[in-house]
């Protein structure tokens, strides 16, 4: 089975104090059943680039501008996160499509850009919940999967992209699909994407992000077609965090 991947997105939360000590439980825990990847907010991405020398965790960021550079006050360029030590960027986060505009084109766009400075970028995917109540989820997902399959470049991409299915009804909710629900979703992506490229659609790593816990990672990761989790509330203190990394089958 392919090695899971546990990203831990701490969206708009802490504090210098807590991304320093955060970072350093984790490192010492010396979590070995998942790949790990912590995505804190901009600010503190030295603070917790200087604290995962040396180790295996990576580093990540929230979003990145679809523009290389200029006249943009407030956006980050990705080749500013390259600079920051970062290996990663979350594109497409629902709240960022949601509160933020970040429509299908644009996310396709950042994509594009992260790649071309060498980040691999992570895709979310996902449906709201009046999109699964009409069963429009696969309808959903595939426009926002298209969006960045019809790229320029998609083969290059595709070796470093990875996915993460976000059923946007389980975000921050404390509700979670079922470990079924999303299975059959995480095997829908893996589909549309082996449509393009085949080889690469098996071995990519899909993550499931809504209201993973450590109660529920084992199971969830259990299923053939999820290969790990994008972590957001239970990312913020050590404990549950590691917890979910060493559910990884």
């Amino acid at each position: 089975m392919r090695r899971a991947l546990v990203a831990g997105n701490w969206k708009m939360n802490g504090s210098r104090a807590m991304a320093h000590d955060l970072t350093a439980a984790i490192v010492a825990a010396r979590p070995d059943k998942a790949d790990v990847l912590l995505c804190p907010p901009t600010p503190y991405l030295g603070t917790v680039a200087a604290g995962l020398a040396g180790s295996a965790v990576m580093l990540g960021a929230q979003d990145c501008s679809e523009h290389a550079s200029g006249a943009y006050t407030g956006e980050v360029a990705a080749s500013m996160l390259v600079d920051s030590g970062c290996s990663h960027v979350i594109l497409g986060h629902s709240e960022r499509r949601q509160l933020f505009g970040d429509d299908d084109t644009r996310v396709a766009a950042k994509v594009a850009r992260a790649h071309g400075c060498g980040l691999k970028p992570v895709l979310c995917v996902g449906e709201t919940l009046d999109e699964r109540r009409a069963d429009a989820t696969e309808a959903a997902v595939a426009r926002q999967l298209d969006a960045v399959l019809g790229l320029d470049g998609i083969a290059a991409i595709l070796a470093d992209l990875v996915i993460a299915y976000e059923p946007v009804w389980a975000i921050g909710t404390g509700e979670t699909a079922t470990p079924a629900q999303a299975q059959a979703v995480h095997a829908f992506i893996r589909e549309r994407v082996a449509r393009v490229d085949a080889a690469r659609a098996a071995d990519m790593r899909l993550l499931y992000g809504g209201s993973v816990k450590p109660a529920n990672a084992a199971e969830l990761f259990a299923m053939p077609d999820i290969d790990g989790g994008l972590i957001g509330g239970a990312s913020l203190e050590a404990e549950p965090f590691l917890a979910i990394c060493n559910a990884a089958p």
